[in-house]
Parts: structure tokens; C-alpha cells; sequence
């Protein structure tokens, strides 16, 4: 199949001319057009061809050579109509190559340090190198190598609760939720051989759900939820967006060969006979047709389109839960594209299973598409839009095929998507981000009175990143030729104690003006110590500490009844504890000579002054009995409970009957 537009010569500046080609399943499609001063793109010419075999299945190519063929009849037809030599071409890689996977991680950290963007970029790092790994090991029997061109957070946690932001936090555990994206090495070598063996070079390489998406849906319309369809023959790919940007990408295996193949089936036809069919499906309402063993068939539409309902359900229902596995829910609304979305009855059947009103699931086709001209009535269907999208990402240079840059003295080849970050070339490279994060020093461990202490290393000093010799970070965006170091981030100090960081060697307390200290008998593995040595790590370090005003007394081997003792002026009981500086003084015995009711009695007492009523722990006097009128009399005189007693002092007490 083959249709050309603008067939006279034109005049044009060569400089900007762009050749693309979009490599599918059953058709490639070349355009040659002019990039205009005024932003605007001009189809000059194009060339549609169906592969003569399958030489490819599912998007991938798997006959290099009858590739190259078709490639290179597309070629020579566009220099012939726009005379001249076509030397570059831009390409797409396909969406349905591309793997998703959504990982979570989560990783210890010192509660003491603050949560740096650093620190976040480090575990977003790592849990897309676990996708990855996890992508390749899901893929290694066939061996395919598979590298990180995106990812997307889903959720942070701080100690397993849910946080929109990390930095600034402190806990002592984070982790990250997130979806990458990956595209398999193969796709682009096998796209790659191709190009070169048709004795072209690749200007361009873009993936085919950016380039579909870039001209079917305006940046203005990627705040609503939305969802891009491309349903070809191998598989249908999805591009959903939200908020502004693109949010993921997905595939469903299943496309318009199981039409063609049901359509096979259903009527006894070879492939190419029921991909004839298929096509005429969404453009005639009556189908004429011959089966293998020659019974003619007259059929409308709808009758066959009923009698394959069945797959039509089936892939309307897949591509339904995949959109709603990667974006959580229904979206606002689906456009539809690529040849087999054309297919009778798909949309609604899509509209259904989603449960979408059947006008928010519609068939985009060129009509919607901005600044290009040339588009006539032969490429004007939701075919075409994929191509037209490689070649606008040709012409406006806003993807190239690999950035060329220089990591640690290493020259690294990355495929060029959208904000190319130093994270994407770590990721790349399998460098291990923890070497990004600052490393404590190793723990000291030494046991004291047989209980285990630990002594955390110092904290080491983060990572430095440093692009074109400027500080950057994970987030610095990298351009073709850039210089990328990385200093790893290093280890703290282990910190070595002496004994005296970790006794409290001096409890010192004062004593009837002496000093005593309360830390006795200091051992290091059972040898005692008296100076301040280093301690090895192990150590067994021992010492008695007296506590107590009891074991004090018992300690300096003094037996003093405890009320006379004063801790900082005040009594205190035999389990009082004891602190540093403590000042423990003893209260000395008293003796008053008295005569009470005409007997002489000498007392001892161990107050600061003996007072009147201080006499009736001394003699036998009960108060709780009165027996008349109390008379209290000091010297002859009435006398107050509290009043001072001297030496000598005559005192009289009896009931006044």
C-alpha cells in the first residue's frame, strides 16, 4: 500500500527536512516533511507498506532483513518524490516493549538525624534498582536486559505511616512505594540494526505513546485524567495522564491480529484475507468474500461483527482493567487511536466494561492535531496519528536518540528521555546508592556491672555529586557531554572511650566536713584500676557506688543512729538516696540537769535546744488523763510548752485537784 501527498516539487531548505518512520506490526509508515520558521510541521510526502511476511509479532522485529527491505522501499520512494537523498530518520521505540513494576522499600535510619531530600533520593534510588533487578530477573530466561527510563512516587512512610514529604521528618524507618518504567536493550538494538542495514542513520529516537500522546492530547488537557489508547495489531498500548503529565504507561497483549485471526476462524479465510476483511469492517456495511475451500460468503456488518462479539468484549475488557490497574480508577475520559480501533462496536464495548458514558470513550484521529500541515484524506485516521507523533518529535528535536556522558572518568551511553536526572545514570550503571548516604562509625561495646553499652560512631559525611564540576544532586538534569562525578559518601569515627566517659568516677560528698567518694573499687576484666585508661573494645568494666545514707554509715563504719544524721540540713530516713555534693553532718548529744518535782534528773537530747514540753518523753506524766487543773511551773513561775529550758532549771508539774 503506498499514497503520497504534495507530488509536485517544492522549494525547501533542506536543513530542516525530517524523515520518519514508524516501524509496526503490519504496516510501516515513512513521512518526509519540512519543519517551518513559524513552529509549524509540513507533510511533503509518505509512504504506507504492509510487511509482505510477519516479520514482526507483538511490536517486536523478529526478521531484521525483511525489515530492512520494507524500510529501504520506503526510502527510495520519498527521495523519488521529493528529489533529494534521505540520510537521517527519526524512530520510535514501542510502548508495548515497555515493563512496569511497582516496588516499595523501606530502610532503617538514626531517628537523631534529620531527613535530607538527599536521603529521600537515595531510597527512591535504590527501590528502582530493586524494580529493575527484579525486571531482569523476571526476564532472564529470555535474557532480555531491561533499563529504568522513569518512575513515578506512589506513597512515602515514616515508620509505616503514610507521608506526602519526607524531609525535615525524624523516625527510624522511611520508605518509598513507587512505579517505574523500563525498556527492554533489545528493542532499540533491533530498531538500530534495522536503520543501519537500510543505509540510514537514526537522528531520532522518541517512544511511540510520547510521540502518540504529544499531538493527541494538548499539555492544557493532561490536568484531567485521561487515557490514550493506541490499538494496533500486536498489542494496545496506554498512556494515562493526570495532573498535568504523564502518570504511566501500560499494554495489553492483545490487539487487532485476534480480530483478524477470530475473523479467520470464524469463516475458514487465510491471515491476509481476514486482515483484508477486518480493515473493510469499519468502511462498508456489505462484505463479498471467498473462503479456503471456495464457498462464497455475502455478509453484512453487523452479522459479522456479532458473530465475533466475543474477542471484540475480550479486548475492550482487557485494555478496561489494565487503565484501571494503573491508574487506580476510572479515568475522565479514553481516546482511542491506531488502525484497529476503528473496529465496529470496540468503543462501545470499551465505554461498557469501563462504565464510562458511551461519548467519553471516542476515536481521536488527525482532525484534533495542531501545526501540521499537508495531512490529506489518505492520512487523516486514527493510524496515522502515532506517525505524524514520531515525526513532530523529529522535527522539534525534543528527544534524541542517547546522551553521551562521562561518570567517574567512564564514558556511559543512556537512552534519552524526558529530564534525564544523574538518578537515571546511577540507576544504569547498578551504583549502589547506600554508598550515596553517610555511614556511621562502628558501634564500641563494652559491658559495665555485666550490662551491654553501646557507643554509636560518629555520623560520616554525605555523598558529593558534582556535574560539569558544579554541585548538583540526584535531581541535576544531565544534557549530551556532560561530566558526572560522584564522591562517596564516608564513615563516621568509632569512638573510643576512657573509663571515665563511661563511670561517674567522682560522686563526691562531704562528710562532718570530710570528703568521701561514693564510687569504690573500680575494675577493668577484674584487675582494679585507679587512673583513667582507654578502654578495648569488650572490656568488662566493674564498680560499687554507694546509694545510701545506710550503706554510707555502714561504708565508713560509723554507728550513728540515723535521727542524728542531716542530709543539707534536714533529717533523713536510712533509705535516702544520695547525690554528689550532699553535705551529711551528725547531731551531737546534749545534756540539761533539771529538777523535776523535786528530783534532780539529768537528761541527754540531740536538739539544737530543749524545750518544756520536751520533758514528757522523760518522766511518767499522762496528759490523756487529766485529773484536775494542769499546773506547769518553771522556777516558781507559770510555764509555756514551748518555752527554753536551761541548766538548773526547777521545774513542777501536777494536777491541781
Amino acid at each position: 500500500m503506498e499514497r503520497t501527498v504534495n507530488m509536485k516539487q517544492l522549494k525547501m531548505n533542506k536543513d530542516n527536512l525530517v524523515f520518519s518512520l514508524d516501524i509496526g506490526t503490519r504496516t510501516i509508515i515513512g513521512i518526509v516533511g519540512e519543519y517551518m520558521e513559524d513552529n509549524k510541521f509540513n507533510i511533503l510526502a509518505y509512504s504506507i507498506k504492509e510487511h509482505n511476511r510477519r516479520n514482526m509479532y507483538d511490536g517486536q522485529i523478529h526478521d531484521i532483513q525483511g525489515v530492512v527491505e520494507v524500510v529501504r522501499e520506503i526510502k527510495e520512494e520519498l527521495e523519488e518524490k521529493i528529489g533529494g537523498n534521505l540520510k537521517k530518520v527519526s524512530i520510535a521505540a514501542a510502548g508495548r516493549s515497555l515493563k512496569t513494576s511497582k516496588t516499595r522499600i523501606d530502610k532503617e535510619i538514626n531517628r537523631l538525624s534529620e531527613i535530607s531530600r538527599s536521603m529521600v533520593e537515595a531510597l527512591e534510588l535504590e527501590a528502582v534498582q530493586k524494580a529493575q533487578d527484579m525486571i531482569n530477573m523476571d526476564n532472564s530466561q529470555n535474557k532480555l536486559k531491561y533499563y529504568n527510563i522513569g518512575y513515578s512516587v506512589i506513597n512515602y512512610y515514616l515508620d509505616d505511616n503514610i507521608m506526602t514529604k519526607l524531609e525535615g521528618h525524624r523516625g527510624d524507618k522511611i520508605g518509598v512505594n513507587l512505579l517505574a518504567t523500563f525498556l527492554p536493550q533489545i528493542v532499540i538494538e533491533g530498531l538500530y540494526a534495522v536503520i543501519l542495514k537500510a543505509g540510514l542513520e537514526v537522528d531520532n529516537v522518541t517512544l511511540e505513546p510520547i510521540a502518540a500522546i504529544n499531538v493527541a492530547i494538548k499539555e492544557e488537557l493532561r490536568l484531567l485524567n485521561l487515557a490514550l489508547v493506541d490499538i494496533g495489531a500486536g498489542t494496545s498500548d496506554i498512556a494515562i495522564t493526570k495532573d498535568g503529565k504523564i502518570i504511566a504507561y501500560a499494554m495489553t497483549s492483545i490487539a487487532g491480529d485476534e480480530i483478524t485471526e477470530a475473523l479467520s476462524k470464524k469463516y475458514l479465510l487465510d491471515f491476509n484475507t481476514g486482515e483484508e476483511l477486518k480493515i473493510k469492517l469499519s468502511s462498508r456495511d456489505k462484505h463479498i468474500f471467498t473462503d479456503i475451500v471456495g464457498i462464497e460468503h455475502n455478509l453484512a456488518t453487523g452479522e459479522i461483527v456479532d458473530n465475533i462479539y466475543d474477542i471484540i468484549n475480550k479486548i475492550s475488557r482487557e485494555i478496561s482493567e489494565k487503565i484501571i490497574e494503573f491508574n487506580g480508577k476510572v479515568p475522565n475520559a479514553v481516546f482511542l487511536i491506531g488502525g484497529s480501533s476503528q473496529m465496529p462496536g470496540l468503543k462501545e464495548c470499551l465505554a461498557k466494561n469501563l462504565g464510562l458514558p458511551k461519548e467519553r470513550v471516542s476515536i481521536k484521529d488527525t482532525s484534533f492535531i495542531q501545526n501540521v500541515e499537508g495531512i490529506d484524506s489518505h492520512i487523516n485516521g486514527p493510524d496515522i496519528v502515532t506517525p505524524i507523533g514520531i515525526a513532530m518529535e523529529g522535527a522539534t528535536k525534543k528527544y534524541r536518540n542517547f546522551l553521551q556522558i562521562e561518570f567517574n572518568g567512564e564514558e556511559i551511553k543512556i537512552f534519552n528521555t524526558e529530564n534525564v536526572k544523574v538518578s537515571y545514570i546511577l540507576v544504569l550503571t547498578g551504583y549502589n546508592p547506600r554508598n550515596l548516604i553517610p555511614k556511621s562509625g562502628d558501634n564500641f561495646i563494652y559491658f559495665l556491672n555485666g550490662k551491654k553499652k553501646i557507643i554509636k560512631g560518629k555520623a560520616g559525611n554525605p555523598a558529593r555529586i558534582y556535574v560539569n564540576n558544579r554541585v548538583g544532586n540526584l535531581s541535576t538534569p544531565l544534557n549530551d557531554g556532560d561530566n558526572l562525578k560522584i564522591v562517596e559518601g564516608s564513615k563516621g569515627e568509632k569512638i573510643i572511650p576512657y573509663l571515665y566517659d563511661c563511670i561517674p568516677n567522682k560522686k563526691v560528698v562531704n562528710f562532718n566536713n570530710g570528703q568521701y567518694n561514693l564510687i569504690k573499687d573500680i575494675k577493668i576484666n577484674g584487675v582494679q584500676v585507679k587512673d583513667n585508661p582507654m578502654l578495648n573494645e569488650g572490656d568488662r568494666v566493674e564498680f560499687l557506688e554507694i546509694k545510701t545514707i545506710e550503706d554510707f554509715l555502714k561504708y565508713i563504719d560509723k554507728d550513728i543512729p540515723i535521727d542524728h544524721i542531716l542530709i543539707n540540713g534536714k533529717k533523713a530516713d536510712k533509705d535516702a538516696i544520695l547525690n554528689a555534693y550532699d553535705e551529711i553532718t551528725t547531731i551531737q548529744n546534749k545534756t540539761i540537769r533539771l529538777g523535776i518535782n523535786g528530783e534532780e534528773t539529768t537528761i541527754e537530747y540531740n536538739k539544737k535546744e530543749f524545750i518544756f514540753v520536751d520533758i514528757f518523753d522523760y518522766i511518767d506524766f499522762d496528759l490523756t488523763k487529766p485529773k484536775g487543773k494542769l499546773i506547769l511551773k518553771i522556777n516558781g513561775k507559770d510555764a509555756e510548752y514551748m518555752e527554753p529550758l536551761k541548766d538548773g532549771d526547777i521545774i513542777q508539774v501536777f494536777w491541781d485537784k
